[in-house]
């Protein structure tokens, strides 16, 4: 159905608050206009009214005061109106064409049929006087067609001052056709201009789901081509790109990963077969059987050791692998790892200068101390012959460094970024080092990652490598 569409249905909601827009904003000007045209008709009527009042009581026949009633008094003699013998003289009311309306008031009736006009009746119904256009009794239009202002005088007599509206109703059905027209066209232009929006704020969202799709394939290479990277859309298409670079490094990484564990398994294995095979084709003498066992244990002991790193990157790696959270004094630890190396250092007359100031740090001292311990593995193993090696804990912009210097031959500019890579070494020389399973800097890394810290290398080629181990500092 068209409404699972997310274009369909912006359409319709746009379509759907621009009609009530305009429905209101056009019912709101035909209100106002209708209620400013009849304003403007009660004023004018408003103001006649008050023009033809005062000619009401001048015209009233035989009254002296708004309050008599000229059928209560007796008739002045002078009256030559008589009706009927032995009645007394009478004044019959004037005709409508009698009333007297000075000329500057009666300019403000008109006579067409649209135009001002005046009825005036007695109380008792009688018409007294009317202008010329005034409606009949019998009115030719509906009566809602007519605007009249009604107005009682004291006596009872009723003046009444109207007008036809029946041609402002026609124009204001025009104007309200005019408005529902114009809220057409712009409803038109609107949907039109929605769909054109909408169009394009779905267009990187299409560009999305295709190249996800591609990349679900298999084409880790791909990424997501967006022009707009400022708006929110390319915003995401900009971290689902980051994302989708970082996913394709991990695969390689991990075929790498397994390329190299295979390889590194790949010759103890080879090991343990190549004497077990020799040992079984030949009958030997004891010592040449201790001879062989001993190979194997060796090469069984590498892959031991290749494994139990295997498993402790993989559980740092799923964050499986808890870290305690203890205060302890960071020289201490370091202390102790340099004692632990130095029987190793002493062989190849490697001197350990240390420069440990006390320092309280929080994490778990015995992977902190592992960290160490490695790094001075490593700069005695690399080092020269009667080399040194340099260790110092300070404190640094609120963090707690340990460095580890040696005077070895240095790593390259080409190399250095590798090192903490996984069966990653600089000298593939040190691929048969004993102990060494390449592994060591990557575990490392991971465990001062986990305590919120970094490790850092800088080396020269002949001079030598720092490593240096960056901890925060408990608050």
């Amino acid at each position: 159905m068209f409404l699972n569409s997310i274009r369909w249905r912006l359409q319709v909601w746009y379509g759907v608050i621009l009609i009530a827009v305009l429905a209101g904003f056009g019912i709101t000007a035909y209100q106002l206009e209708r209620a400013q045209r009849f304003r403007t008709i009660d004023g004018e009527l408003k103001r006649r009214m008050d023009a033809l009042l005062p000619v009401l009581q001048l015209n009233a026949p035989g009254r002296d005061g708004p309050d008599e009633d000229f059928r209560d008094r007796p008739p002045p003699p002078e009256d030559p109106l008589r009706e009927g013998p032995g009645e007394g003289p009478r004044r019959k009311p004037p005709r409508p064409d009698e009333f007297k309306v000075p000329p500057q008031i009666a300019g403000l009736f008109g006579s067409g049929p649209d135009a001002y006009y005046f009825m005036i009746r007695e109380r008792d119904g009688t018409l007294m006087g009317r202008s010329a256009n005034a409606p009949t009794k019998e009115k030719s239009e509906p009566l809602d067609s007519y605007r009249e202002l009604r107005q009682t005088t004291p006596p009872g007599d009723s003046l009444v001052v109207g007008r036809m509206v029946a041609p402002d109703l026609a124009q204001l059905h025009q104007f309200a056709w005019s408005l529902a027209g114009f809220g057409f066209m712009v409803l038109l232009g609107g949907l039109a201009g929605g769909w054109a929006l909408g169009t394009r704020a779905i267009r990187p969202i299409e560009a999305i789901s295709s190249t996800a799709v591609k990349i679900a394939a298999g084409d880790l290479s791909l990424r997501i081509d967006v022009a707009d990277t400022e708006n929110e859309l390319g915003r995401l298409a900009g971290v689902l790109n980051s994302t989708f670079a970082r996913l394709e490094a991990a695969f390689a990484q991990q075929g790498q990963f397994t390329a190299d564990a295979a390889h590194e398994l790949r010759t103890p294995v080879s090991v343990i077969l190549t004497q077990t095979q020799t040992a079984l084709k030949h009958d030997r003498n004891a010592g040449d059987y201790r001879q062989t066992v001993e190979a194997c244990q060796r090469s069984a002991q590498k892959m031991r050791r290749l494994l139990e790193s295997l498993l402790e990157l993989a559980r740092l790696d799923a964050g499986q692998e808890p870290m305690k959270r203890l205060r302890f004094d960071l020289a201490n630890t370091v202390r102790d790892s340099i004692e632990s190396v130095q029987p190793l250092a002493s062989e190849r007359d490697i001197k350990i200068k240390s420069e440990l100031t006390a320092l309280e740090s929080v994490g778990d001292p015995e992977r902190l101390g592992q960290v160490i311990t490695n790094l001075l593995s490593n700069a005695i193993h690399y080092n020269k012959d009667r080399g040194e090696v340099r260790v110092s804990v300070q404190q640094q912009n609120g963090n707690a460094l340990v460095v580890v210097a040696d005077t070895g031959q240095g790593i390259s500019a080409g190399d250095l970024p590798h090192v903490f890579e996984r069966f990653y070494r600089a000298d593939k020389a040190r691929t048969n080092a004993a102990g060494h399973t390449g592994l060591g800097l990557a575990i490392s890394k991971a465990i001062v990652e986990a305590h919120g810290g970094n490790i850092e290398v800088t080396s020269q080629s002949g001079v030598g490598t720092t490593f240096t181990v960056r901890l925060p500092n408990p608050s």
